[in-house]
């Protein structure tokens, strides 16, 4: 297609040159296809014939496209307000909650939180009906937090709450007690129909959370016959972190090989917040045994190169810190007295910057040969 740009000149468009637009996150799909529209019906008008239907009908892609929703947002002064603006939204009425709002009772709390849920899925379906979909993914993201504070109310004002816990809604985000369990697992179902409905991936972010508070809290349930036992909290950690990032790779892979909305970045927050709980109760778990610690120091080698095989920086960044452990571990206890270790440690340290210069130099190789080992869903994004 040819477009005027100016007097005495032509622009030559190809569907093929708005996907690269839509791939480069400069407009989202639905724009893409109006701006095709239009400008094939211009080109229909200016012709005294009309066009053959080949020259004016996209040709079908290659690979699927993905809305420019898909790609990560850009490092900008707008989205800086747009999360720094939505983060304190959701803080005010969570974290930052203060003991003033009992005094509307439950009844109170639960029209307020109901009445702010609505509204914000209200103003999310018009932004991205407007195709804001960073704006409008935080509005929805808003609508899931509320979802405790609604349920804490209604069971408030059935007097279904089990007495002997906390009695002010803030203290869901200080205290761990199995009272919340029915707040998390309600904010569980609530968050998964809403993200199916909106399909935004900022709203994982509060699924994330929960799943994490509920490892907490079911923890508190399961020891309150037997006390706090420092092990049993370790280890569900550890079995929790695992578990979410056994879901995090499910929803990965469901999300690269979607079409459209759902070809999105689901699993950013579960991999984050599962990753974190697997690595801590790992890292907190305790060993007599030279082995079993040098077998700590390598299966956090192991993560760095896993976190660079998907694509996943956060398993990097905590296998180097794992590795970073076992190394100051070996040099204040085994190896203590010795006059040779600091100058190993020295070459070592010397060796993996010189390991990070020629892997910066052939990143792309390298990356191609380790994903080539993993199933094509668990790939890094393009």
């Amino acid at each position: 297609m040819v477009s005027n740009i100016g007097k005495g000149s032509s622009l030559s468009l190809r569907h093929a040159d708005l996907q690269d637009a839509v791939r480069a996150g400069l407009i989202t799909a639905e724009q893409a296809q109006g701006l095709w529209e239009h400008w094939a019906g211009q080109a229909r008008m200016q012709e005294t014939q009309p066009a053959p239907l080949a020259e004016l009908a996209p040709p079908t892609p290659a690979a699927p496209v993905a809305p420019a929703a898909a790609a990560a947002p850009r490092f900008s002064f707008t989205y800086v307000l747009y999360y720094f603006g939505g983060m304190v939204a959701i803080g005010a009425m969570t974290l930052f909650m203060t003991l003033g709002w009992q005094r509307f009772g439950n009844g109170g709390l639960l029209a307020i939180a109901l009445g702010y849920l609505l509204a914000s899925l209200k103003v999310a379906d018009h932004l991205k009906a407007r195709h804001l979909v960073t704006p409008a993914g935080i509005l929805a993201t808003l609508a899931v937090c509320l979802v405790p504070l609604a349920v804490f109310a209604l069971q408030g004002a059935l007097g279904l709450w089990p007495p002997g816990g906390p009695q002010s809604y803030r203290a869901y985000h200080e205290l761990i007690d199995w009272r919340w369990l029915t707040l998390e697992f309600a904010t569980l179902a609530a968050g998964a129909v809403m993200l199916w409905r909106y399909r935004l991936p900022f709203m994982a972010m509060p699924i994330a959370v929960t799943i994490w508070y509920l490892y907490m809290d079911l923890t508190n349930a399961l020891m309150q016959n037997h006390g706090f036992e420092w092990e049993f909290t370790r280890d569900m950690s550890l079995l929790f972190g695992l578990a979410t990032c056994c879901i995090a790779m499910w929803v990965d892979v469901r999300s690269r090989r979607a079409q459209g909305e759902w070809r999105q970045d689901f699993a950013f927050w579960l991999y984050i917040f599962g990753a974190i709980m697997f690595w801590g109760g790992l890292s907190l778990r305790s060993s007599g045994s030279e082995l079993a610690k040098l077998g700590y120091g390598l299966l956090n080698a192991g993560l760095v190169f896993w976190g660079a095989a998907i694509g996943r920086r956060v398993f990097t960044i905590l296998g180097a810190l794992g590795v970073a452990g076992y190394l100051g571990y070996l040099s204040h206890r085994v190896f203590q007295d010795s006059l040779l270790f600091p100058f190993a440690l020295t070459l070592l340290g010397l060796a993996v910057v010189g390991l990070g210069i020629w892997w910066q130099r052939h990143e792309h190789a390298i990356e191609q040969r380790l994903s080539g080992w993993l199933p094509a869903g668990l790939r890094p994004r393009d």
